[in-house]
């Protein structure tokens, strides 16, 4: 497993009976995790107890939050030198996946190692978590996300950054239609970020099923990757795909052109009550030898 163990401002403090305790900054939050299915809390109850805010899912789908402190609207947290705007959003979520940090690093290396100009694609590019450690490392980045909401979030957090001064485009826009153009218009990239949902729709209301629509568009990427690529990306959190697949993918399409490297593995995140570690998605890379 490939571990987001450089976290500060964060902290999984624990998980277990289907949830997980975490510290964001100076917020202590309480959410569902389906993959917590051990029964043996290692925090005490009280440690449980005292947090800002619980989210409830709902049997009819859905859920909410319970606040039982003051929780504002907005706050930031920071990894390294990025800063991200955060808040409680329906579903669960806070607007960052704390364990993509893992990915951050590794393609940032990669990225200060080659110097020069590089070229970044961000695909389902969400709050713009790559897209900011992708930038800061000294890459130029197209970010696409087929919604505007999260593009726009996606600029805050550049801001919160102080990488304004970074060349980052954003596009909402369908994916598959993108870099469907891009082929067409000749621009090509040294490194390509995806992390598709399982499921989802796009701005014309383009079905999207990854079982489906991977692969296909993985081979459409590896035609507007550069000569001398760098790295290509997929994270999933799909519960029917397995590292293996994303192995296989990446093995197929872009290795079989381009030679390299290609791992995957479980992401996860270290619990600082216990050794453990909580799974959190899978992962598959490639990159130039």
């Amino acid at each position: 497993m490939w571990i987001a163990d450089n976290w500060k401002d964060y902290e999984l403090i624990d998980s277990s009976d289907g949830e997980k305790l975490e510290r964001w900054g100076h917020i202590f939050l309480r959410r569902p995790d389906p993959l917590a299915v051990w029964q043996d809390k290692t925090a005490s109850s009280k440690v449980w107890d005292d947090v800002h805010a619980t989210y409830h899912r709902s049997k009819s789908g859905g859920g909410n939050w319970d606040y039982t402190k003051k929780v504002p609207q907005r706050w930031d947290i920071s990894y390294r030198n990025l800063t991200f705007n955060l808040k409680p959003m329906g579903f669960k979520h806070t607007g960052l996946f704390p364990e993509q940090a893992v990915n951050w690093d590794w393609f940032s290396e990669l990225i200060k190692k080659r110097g020069g100009s590089v070229s970044v694609l961000n695909l389902f590019a969400y709050t713009g978590g790559a897209t900011c450690a992708a930038a800061a490392a000294g890459a130029d980045v197209v970010h696409v996300d087929a919604s505007k909401g999260m593009v726009s979030w996606a600029k805050e957090n550049i801001v919160s950054s102080h990488l304004e001064d970074k060349t980052v485009r954003f596009m909402v826009d369908d994916v598959v239609k993108f870099v469907q153009r891009e082929e067409r218009r000749g621009h090509f990239y040294d490194g390509i970020i995806m992390d598709p949902p399982s499921y989802g729709r796009g701005p014309s209301g383009e079905v999207w099923k990854i079982e489906d629509e991977l692969f296909p568009l993985v081979e459409q990427c590896v035609k507007i990757l550069t000569k001398k690529p760098l790295f290509f990306l997929i994270n999933s959190y799909t519960a029917g795909l397995s590292a293996t697949v994303l192995y296989n993918v990446l093995s197929k399409s872009v290795k079989n052109r381009f030679g390299g490297k290609v791992s995957a593995d479980e992401i996860g995140l270290p619990m600082s009550s216990n050794s453990l570690a909580l799974p959190c998605g899978i992962s598959g890379r490639w990159q130039a030898e």
